[in-house]
Protein backbone atom coordinates (compact mmCIF):
# COMPACT_ATOMS: atom_id res chain seq x y z
CA UNK A 1 0.00 0.00 0.00
CA UNK A 2 3.19 2.36 0.45
CA UNK A 3 3.25 3.07 -2.85
CA UNK A 4 -0.47 4.18 -3.47
CA UNK A 5 -0.07 6.42 0.15
CA UNK A 6 2.33 8.24 -1.39
CA UNK A 7 0.56 9.13 -5.01
CA UNK A 8 -2.37 9.97 -2.91
CA UNK A 9 0.04 12.38 -1.34
CA UNK A 10 1.31 13.56 -4.49
CA UNK A 11 -2.45 14.27 -5.36
CA UNK A 12 -3.24 16.14 -2.86
CA UNK A 13 0.29 18.39 -2.91
CA UNK A 14 -0.55 18.87 -6.51
CA UNK A 15 -4.08 19.96 -6.17
CA UNK A 16 -5.38 23.20 -4.58
CA UNK A 17 -9.41 22.58 -4.48
CA UNK A 18 -9.82 19.16 -2.89
CA UNK A 19 -13.42 17.88 -1.87
CA UNK A 20 -14.36 14.79 0.05
CA UNK A 21 -17.47 12.71 -0.28
CA UNK A 22 -18.07 10.28 2.51
CA UNK A 23 -20.60 7.58 3.58
CA UNK A 24 -21.06 5.45 6.54
CA UNK A 25 -17.65 3.96 6.22
CA UNK A 26 -16.03 7.24 7.57
CA UNK A 27 -17.69 6.70 10.79
CA UNK A 28 -17.18 2.95 11.03
CA UNK A 29 -14.10 3.04 12.87
CA UNK A 30 -15.89 5.01 15.86
CA UNK A 31 -18.19 2.12 16.33
CA UNK A 32 -21.04 3.59 14.12
CA UNK A 33 -23.00 0.88 12.48
CA UNK A 34 -23.13 1.54 8.77
CA UNK A 35 -26.61 0.34 7.24
CA UNK A 36 -25.81 -2.06 4.73
CA UNK A 37 -23.45 -4.32 5.24
CA UNK A 38 -23.74 -7.69 7.07
CA UNK A 39 -23.39 -6.27 10.56
CA UNK A 40 -25.08 -3.11 9.24
CA UNK A 41 -28.06 -1.74 11.01
CA UNK A 42 -30.52 -2.96 8.37
CA UNK A 43 -29.38 -6.72 9.24
CA UNK A 44 -29.30 -6.07 13.48
CA UNK A 45 -32.30 -8.36 14.32
CA UNK A 46 -34.57 -7.11 17.33
CA UNK A 47 -37.85 -8.71 17.30
CA UNK A 48 -39.29 -5.75 18.74
CA UNK A 49 -39.64 -4.63 15.21
CA UNK A 50 -40.30 -7.39 13.25
CA UNK A 51 -42.25 -7.01 10.19
CA UNK A 52 -41.09 -3.82 9.60
CA UNK A 53 -38.52 -2.81 7.42
CA UNK A 54 -35.82 -0.34 8.16
CA UNK A 55 -36.89 1.85 5.71
CA UNK A 56 -40.38 2.22 7.01
CA UNK A 57 -39.07 2.45 10.66
CA UNK A 58 -36.42 5.50 8.80
CA UNK A 59 -39.02 7.01 6.92
CA UNK A 60 -41.85 10.33 6.92
CA UNK A 61 -44.38 8.07 7.10
CA UNK A 62 -43.48 5.76 10.87
CA UNK A 63 -43.11 9.22 12.10
CA UNK A 64 -46.29 10.44 11.24
CA UNK A 65 -48.51 7.04 11.30
CA UNK A 66 -47.10 5.55 14.19
CA UNK A 67 -44.38 8.04 16.25
CA UNK A 68 -43.90 5.65 18.85
CA UNK A 69 -42.46 3.15 17.25
CA UNK A 70 -40.45 5.63 15.24
CA UNK A 71 -39.08 6.92 18.21
CA UNK A 72 -37.79 3.54 20.00
CA UNK A 73 -36.57 2.77 16.74
CA UNK A 74 -34.66 5.94 16.35
CA UNK A 75 -33.64 5.94 20.19
CA UNK A 76 -32.07 2.71 19.90
CA UNK A 77 -29.97 2.79 16.61
CA UNK A 78 -29.46 5.94 16.18
CA UNK A 79 -28.04 7.32 19.41
CA UNK A 80 -24.26 8.41 18.53
CA UNK A 81 -23.57 10.06 21.85
CA UNK A 82 -20.12 9.92 23.55
CA UNK A 83 -19.36 9.04 20.12
CA UNK A 84 -15.75 10.37 19.16
CA UNK A 85 -14.18 11.22 15.64
CA UNK A 86 -11.46 9.05 14.04
CA UNK A 87 -8.65 9.13 12.49
CA UNK A 88 -10.52 9.51 9.29
CA UNK A 89 -12.37 12.38 10.74
CA UNK A 90 -9.24 14.16 11.94
CA UNK A 91 -7.27 14.02 9.08
CA UNK A 92 -9.87 16.06 7.09
CA UNK A 93 -10.16 18.69 9.48
CA UNK A 94 -6.72 19.31 9.21
CA UNK A 95 -6.45 19.32 5.21
CA UNK A 96 -9.40 21.98 5.78
CA UNK A 97 -6.96 23.70 8.20
CA UNK A 98 -4.01 23.47 6.03
CA UNK A 99 -6.27 25.32 3.17
CA UNK A 100 -6.11 21.85 1.10
CA UNK A 101 -9.55 20.41 1.66
CA UNK A 102 -12.19 23.59 1.07
CA UNK A 103 -15.67 21.16 1.83
CA UNK A 104 -16.79 17.80 3.07
CA UNK A 105 -19.81 16.23 1.32
CA UNK A 106 -21.48 13.60 3.86
CA UNK A 107 -24.07 11.19 3.42
CA UNK A 108 -23.63 10.65 7.20
CA UNK A 109 -25.77 12.03 10.15
CA UNK A 110 -23.19 11.74 13.13
CA UNK A 111 -21.79 15.78 13.36
CA UNK A 112 -18.84 13.81 13.50
CA UNK A 113 -17.10 15.87 10.80
CA UNK A 114 -17.77 18.72 12.76
CA UNK A 115 -16.89 17.25 15.60
CA UNK A 116 -13.33 16.87 14.62
CA UNK A 117 -13.27 20.16 13.36
CA UNK A 118 -14.14 20.56 9.56
CA UNK A 119 -16.18 23.93 9.27
CA UNK A 120 -17.32 23.33 5.62
CA UNK A 121 -19.69 20.56 5.91
CA UNK A 122 -22.59 19.65 3.80
CA UNK A 123 -24.87 16.74 5.29
CA UNK A 124 -26.85 16.17 2.25
CA UNK A 125 -29.07 13.36 4.79
CA UNK A 126 -29.36 16.03 7.68
CA UNK A 127 -28.11 15.11 11.04
CA UNK A 128 -28.96 14.06 13.98
CA UNK A 129 -27.06 16.83 16.07
CA UNK A 130 -29.81 19.27 15.48
CA UNK A 131 -33.81 18.87 16.44
CA UNK A 132 -36.92 21.09 15.96
CA UNK A 133 -40.62 21.26 16.56
CA UNK A 134 -42.82 20.39 13.16
CA UNK A 135 -45.07 22.56 13.94
CA UNK A 136 -43.87 25.97 15.38
CA UNK A 137 -39.90 24.74 14.26
CA UNK A 138 -38.31 25.73 17.79
CA UNK A 139 -34.89 24.56 18.08
CA UNK A 140 -34.04 21.97 20.43
CA UNK A 141 -30.15 20.75 21.90
CA UNK A 142 -28.47 17.28 20.03
CA UNK A 143 -29.46 14.76 23.15
CA UNK A 144 -32.91 16.20 24.10
CA UNK A 145 -34.73 13.31 21.86
CA UNK A 146 -32.42 10.70 23.24
CA UNK A 147 -32.99 12.34 27.02
CA UNK A 148 -36.83 12.94 27.15
CA UNK A 149 -38.75 9.83 29.15
CA UNK A 150 -42.01 10.39 26.85
CA UNK A 151 -42.49 8.38 24.22
CA UNK A 152 -43.50 10.78 21.76
CA UNK A 153 -41.12 13.74 22.33
CA UNK A 154 -43.63 17.01 22.49
CA UNK A 155 -43.15 20.95 22.45
CA UNK A 156 -44.99 23.46 24.31
CA UNK A 157 -47.19 24.09 21.54
CA UNK A 158 -48.08 20.15 20.52
CA UNK A 159 -46.33 19.24 17.76
CA UNK A 160 -43.96 16.07 17.52
CA UNK A 161 -40.43 16.93 17.92
CA UNK A 162 -37.89 15.53 15.52
CA UNK A 163 -34.42 14.65 14.12
CA UNK A 164 -33.57 17.21 11.30
CA UNK A 165 -32.42 14.19 9.53
CA UNK A 166 -34.01 13.54 5.42
CA UNK A 167 -36.56 10.09 6.20
CA UNK A 168 -37.13 7.93 3.24
CA UNK A 169 -40.07 9.68 1.77
CA UNK A 170 -38.65 13.15 2.11
CA UNK A 171 -36.89 15.76 0.13
CA UNK A 172 -32.92 16.61 0.58
CA UNK A 173 -32.28 19.93 2.22
CA UNK A 174 -31.68 22.33 -0.97
CA UNK A 175 -28.93 24.20 0.74
CA UNK A 176 -26.98 21.35 0.93
CA UNK A 177 -27.72 19.63 -1.92
CA UNK A 178 -26.57 22.88 -4.13
CA UNK A 179 -23.25 23.30 -1.92
CA UNK A 180 -22.32 20.39 -2.62
CA UNK A 181 -22.86 20.62 -6.07
CA UNK A 182 -20.90 23.41 -6.46
CA UNK A 183 -18.01 22.33 -4.21
CA UNK A 184 -17.74 18.96 -6.41
CA UNK A 185 -18.18 21.21 -9.82
CA UNK A 186 -15.35 23.41 -8.65
CA UNK A 187 -13.00 20.57 -7.35
CA UNK A 188 -9.99 20.03 -8.70
CA UNK A 189 -9.36 16.65 -7.00
CA UNK A 190 -12.26 14.69 -5.59
CA UNK A 191 -11.72 11.91 -2.39
CA UNK A 192 -14.50 9.57 -2.60
CA UNK A 193 -14.43 7.44 1.08
CA UNK A 194 -16.34 5.06 2.66
CA UNK A 195 -19.52 4.71 0.80
CA UNK A 196 -20.54 1.88 -1.75
CA UNK A 197 -22.13 4.94 -4.04
CA UNK A 198 -25.55 2.63 -3.44
CA UNK A 199 -28.04 5.71 -2.13
CA UNK A 200 -29.12 7.93 -4.38
CA UNK A 201 -29.82 10.74 -5.32
CA UNK A 202 -26.79 11.31 -2.87
CA UNK A 203 -24.05 9.25 -5.55
CA UNK A 204 -25.22 11.04 -8.26
CA UNK A 205 -23.78 14.05 -7.16
CA UNK A 206 -19.95 12.52 -7.69
CA UNK A 207 -20.89 13.00 -11.72
CA UNK A 208 -20.69 16.78 -11.56
CA UNK A 209 -16.73 16.40 -10.89
CA UNK A 210 -14.79 17.39 -13.55
CA UNK A 211 -11.43 17.97 -11.66
CA UNK A 212 -7.82 16.55 -11.75
CA UNK A 213 -7.54 13.62 -9.85
CA UNK A 214 -10.06 11.22 -8.35
CA UNK A 215 -9.28 9.32 -5.28
CA UNK A 216 -11.18 6.41 -3.98
CA UNK A 217 -10.63 5.14 -0.22
CA UNK A 218 -13.17 1.97 0.31
CA UNK A 219 -12.76 -1.43 1.18
CA UNK A 220 -14.49 -2.82 -1.24
CA UNK A 221 -13.54 -2.33 -4.63
CA UNK A 222 -15.94 0.20 -6.60
CA UNK A 223 -16.16 0.57 -10.62
CA UNK A 224 -15.68 4.42 -11.54
CA UNK A 225 -14.97 4.85 -14.93
CA UNK A 226 -11.88 3.54 -16.84
CA UNK A 227 -8.66 3.36 -14.90
CA UNK A 228 -6.21 5.74 -15.70
CA UNK A 229 -2.84 7.83 -14.05
CA UNK A 230 -5.53 10.14 -12.59
CA UNK A 231 -7.54 7.70 -10.84
CA UNK A 232 -6.25 6.21 -7.67
CA UNK A 233 -8.20 3.63 -5.60
CA UNK A 234 -6.93 2.00 -2.22
CA UNK A 235 -9.12 -0.96 -0.85
CA UNK A 236 -8.46 -0.23 2.66
CA UNK A 237 -9.94 1.00 6.31
CA UNK A 238 -9.95 4.89 5.91
CA UNK A 239 -9.07 5.52 8.68
CA UNK A 240 -5.67 3.65 8.28
CA UNK A 241 -5.02 5.43 4.74
CA UNK A 242 -5.75 9.46 6.19
CA UNK A 243 -3.19 8.58 9.35
CA UNK A 244 -0.64 7.28 6.64
CA UNK A 245 -1.23 9.76 4.01
CA UNK A 246 -0.58 12.90 6.45
CA UNK A 247 2.45 11.56 7.90
CA UNK A 248 3.52 11.18 4.05
CA UNK A 249 2.25 14.94 4.09
CA UNK A 250 4.15 15.44 7.12
CA UNK A 251 0.84 17.23 8.60
CA UNK A 252 0.72 16.37 12.51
Amino acid sequence: MDDKIKRLAAMIKESENVVFFGGAGVSTESGVPDFRSKDGLYNQHDVRFDGYSPEYLLSHECLTRQPEVFFEFYRQKLDTHGIKPNAAHKALAKLEQEGKLKAVVTQNIDGLHQAAGSKNVYEIHGTTARNYCSRCGKKYPADHIFKSTAAVPRCACGGVIRCDVTLYGEQLPEDAVAGAIEAISSADMLIIGGTSLSVYPAASYIGYFRGRYLAIINKDPLQIGPASSRVLQINEPIGKVMSAVMKELGID
